[in-house]
């Protein structure tokens, strides 16, 4: 008796991975090494994908884990490690010294980056990667076999059935709704504040990244590569990030940085990255889990959103060897309360900060001194610096 193939627009896999951004194809990466085969799909291009440029601060626990994946990634040539960050206020600098606290570093690597190295070497490995395709929704979370139910490229329907649904698929995410029951089923916090973030052709202002807290609101001078530049600068979040001149912004960020001159250079890209805080009410449901962004987003001052992201995959990778491969369920059913733990502890790092360094409009003048006296408990105690550094450079994974 013959069995007739399925049709083309239905295809089989063990883990259907919807998103192609660091969660998602890192978690292709560690599933395959187990020999369990995934589809990945993304509504983006490739050229997208490697265009889409965000924040690259990795942790020591990430840069770890790339360079296992591969060897001679190039988080160890193109990326500058930094061994400390300095936090500026009251007119003077004070580094923080990773290596001397808690012996781990980070490293200045665009997420962009590391989305090349990833793309290039799954597609090299065979992954089935599908661009343009555009998921709408999971059907059957609850079953064996859950279904994404999207549309290809070329505008025909796609079925993919597995044994297990991944959503890597961002803030918006569609696979939340089956896990949440919505998709916008969370915990939220929106901050009274934002970033203007600027691209400059300059050299580095700095060797290490400075946090600066000044009377005239937060500035972070960053660094992307030795001719080009990240900056940010406090805004309101409603704020129009072309109003101001190159001039202005810099003359407004040298007002918050005393004590560093700043190289500057010509501007070419500018945007107003708003400030909000979410964890979804559930982050797995049957035979559905959430990773990243479509599980959590935090404060960009903390630098932990893409490493948050990877912690969850490799939780999760380990409990999809386990349930796929050996039918036991204990660490999918713990994969929530296990990732939970240092998901809320990097929300906790994240606001510490951002309410550590920022103004608001309600500040008053105790509050502001306040502030300064917080600030000077940290620097002025081992204890203080330690802590800011281990959050920074990571927790162990499932810590």
């Amino acid at each position: 008796m013959s069995t007739a193939a399925a049709p083309a627009d239905h295809v089989r896999t063990r883990v259907a991975i919807v998103g192609a951004g660091p969660a998602g194809l890192i978690l292709s990466h560690l599933l395959a090494d187990a020999g369990i085969a995934s589809v990945v799909i993304d509504q983006r291009s490739r050229e997208q994908i490697e265009s889409t440029i965000r924040a690259g601060i990795l942790e020591q626990g990430t840069v770890d884990l790339l360079t296992a994946i591969d060897p001679n990634t190039r988080v160890h040539t193109v990326g500058d490690r930094h061994d400390g960050i300095e936090l500026r206020f009251g007119g003077e600098g004070h580094r923080i010294d990773f290596r001397d606290l808690v012996d781990r570093s980070v490293w200045l690597y665009p997420q962009h980056e590391v989305l090349k190295d990833m793309l290039a070497l799954r597609l090299a490995s065979g992954q089935d990667l599908r661009f343009g395709v555009t998921a709408s929704r999971v059907e059957d979370a609850e079953t064996d076999h859950p279904r994404v139910i999207a549309t290809a490229a070329d505008g025909t329907p796609l079925t993919i059935e597995a044994d297990f649904v991944v959503g890597a698929d961002g803030s918006r995410s569609v696979v939340r709704a089956a896990v949440t029951g919505t998709s916008k089923g969370g915990y939220f916090r929106e901050y009274p504040f934002a970033w203007l973030g600027i691209l400059c052709e300059a050299p580095p202002s700095a060797d290490e990244l400075i946090y600066s807290n000044s009377e005239n609101g937060f500035a972070l001078i960053s660094q992307r590569s030795h001719d080009v530049q990240r900056m940010y600068l406090q805004c309101d979040p409603d704020a129009d990030p072309n109003a101001l001149s190159d001039e202005q912004i810099w003359a407004d960020l040298q007002s918050r940085v005393p004590g560093t001159t700043l190289k500057e250079g010509p501007i070419f890209q500018r945007d107003v990255l708003r400030f909000r805080s979410f964890v979804a009410h559930e982050l797995r449901h049957g035979r559905a889990a959430l990773v990243g962004d479509a599980a959590h987003t935090v404060p960009p001052t903390g630098a932990k959103g893409m490493n948050l992201a990877i912690a969850d995959v490799v939780v999760l990778a380990k409990a999809l060897v386990a349930l796929l491969d050996e039918d036991d369920v204990r660490l999918i059913d713990e994969y929530a309360e296990t990732a939970s733990r240092r998901i809320w502890k990097a929300q906790h790092f994240s606001w510490w900060m951002t309410s550590m360094l920022h103004l608001t409009p309600e500040t008053s003048d105790f509050d502001r001194r306040r502030q300064l006296g917080e600030l000077r408990s940290v620097v002025d105690s081992r204890a203080g610096r330690t802590y800011l550094a281990e959050a920074y450079t990571g927790w162990p994974t499932g810590a």
